[in-house]
């Protein structure tokens, strides 16, 4: 209900400011079957599960702010039905209705889950990975493993920078000895889950890639991003790469403007930016270690990052600051307590998240939007926590 009330408030907004680019990808779909910016020139320069999400959306229905907010906020829901079953499952009724709660009522999300962001679906992807892992975890079942595989596909199609996550997860259910064999078919059902829109881009696009949006990767590691980010910038703010060529963006613009696409090899792009991260990261080591400290900071600020443009820059700074703050404070010292009241395999699987979306940041950014998705798990430590402290209240009255 909080969100359908922001939705209505932010109406005039949901498709107009703060739209992610796979809100292009979408119409363009819908509109000439073709996935980029424009038709007839397909592009991998963003990662598509979001993009599908709203193309799906605009091609049932129509694309309106209702139906968008709608379904986002539907989407919301099931996150919070997933974290209240996992807490339920695994921790205590009591738990799992405290985390949902906690979860579902984060003011930051309240705000965000209505406007057009691919950290929407990150969330009931994250939550549903996590219970799986839970789940295989304890059952060692084959078919658990296949739909934990499936599920990180998806994860990954909705998000780059969790390319390393299944890794982490099968790390942790060897710990768990939940046996090769299921570790192997989680790998197995991942790998096919991403293989046809890799092999998309091989024929359409002209190289195997997740994206081809490299450039994001250069732009939060180079000699500017600090200062950029350390006044007030995000790092689309970032000065360009001396002699780059013209982004997918940039050339769907110029389309837009006098109907003629230039011509662009994203291909080459991506290597382009990828050997000058590289770079970055190989003559300046100690700049990446000023900005794998400056991305922590951010990632964990319970106050959302101010920035002028960027994931921050929307909605009325001061009450954001506060309600965000007021949030996540406490949320960030129950997670504490829930650290040593929780089950151990639930501890140690909260840690292995937490700690792969801090070391995520390191490498590329670190912000609010970042960290918000994956919040469902400190919400579920807080709920622990809570329902921790009461048992043993009640406990002790008796």
């Amino acid at each position: 209900m909080p969100r359908v009330a922001v939705l209505v408030h932010e109406r005039g907004d949901i498709l107009s400011a703060f739209v992610e680019k796979s809100d292009d990808f979408a119409r363009t779909l819908v509109s000439s079957g073709t996935f980029g910016f424009v038709p007839r020139h397909p592009s991998a320069y963003t990662q598509p599960l979001y993009g599908w999400f709203l193309a799906g959306l605009y091609w049932i229905i129509e694309r309106h702010w209702l139906v968008v907010g709608l379904a986002q906020t539907v989407v919301a829901a099931v996150t919070a039905l997933v974290v209240f079953w996992t807490g339920r499952r695994f921790l205590s009724p009591r738990a799992g209705l405290i985390a949902a709660l906690v979860s579902t009522l984060h003011p930051y999300l309240i705000w965000h889950d209505v406007h057009v962001n691919r950290e929407i679906l990150d969330q009931v992807v994250g939550a549903s990975a996590f219970v799986l892992t839970l789940l295989v975890a304890e059952k060692t079942s084959l078919k658990l493993g296949a739909a934990l595989g499936v599920v990180l596909g998806l994860a990954l199609l909705g998000n780059a920078r969790l390319t390393a996550l299944p890794l982490f997860l099968a790390v942790y259910l060897l710990w768990s000895r939940a046996g090769v064999p299921v570790v192997l078919v989680t790998l197995l059902l991942c790998v096919l889950t991403v293989t046809p829109w890799v092999v998309r881009n091989k024929v359409q696009v002209g190289c195997y890639a997740l994206t081809t949006d490299a450039r994001a990767l250069w732009k939060a590691n180079n000699i500017h991003t600090y200062s950029t980010l350390a006044h007030g910038g995000w790092i689309d703010d970032v000065p360009p790469l001396p002699g780059a060529p013209p982004s997918p963006q940039e050339a769907a613009d110029t389309f837009n403007a006098t109907g003629k696409y230039p011509r662009i090899d994203e291909c080459a792009q991506m290597r382009l930016f990828r050997h000058a991260t590289t770079q970055f990261w190989r003559h300046h080591p100690g700049e990446k270690l000023r900005l794998m400290q400056q991305a922590t900071r951010m990632l964990w600020d319970p106050r959302p990052i101010r920035t002028e443009t960027g994931p921050e820059a929307g909605g009325n700074r001061t009450i954001r600051t506060w309600a965000e703050a007021s949030y996540a404070i406490p949320l960030f010292v129950l997670a504490l307590f829930g650290l040593r009241v929780a089950p151990r395999r639930f501890v140690v699987l909260a840690l292995v998240f937490l700690v792969y979306e801090t070391l995520a940041a390191m490498l590329f950014a670190g912000a609010t939007r970042y960290r918000v998705p994956s919040d469902f798990v400190l919400a579920l430590l807080a709920g622990a926590a809570v329902d921790g402290y009461l048992a043993r209240r009640a406990s002790a009255d008796r």
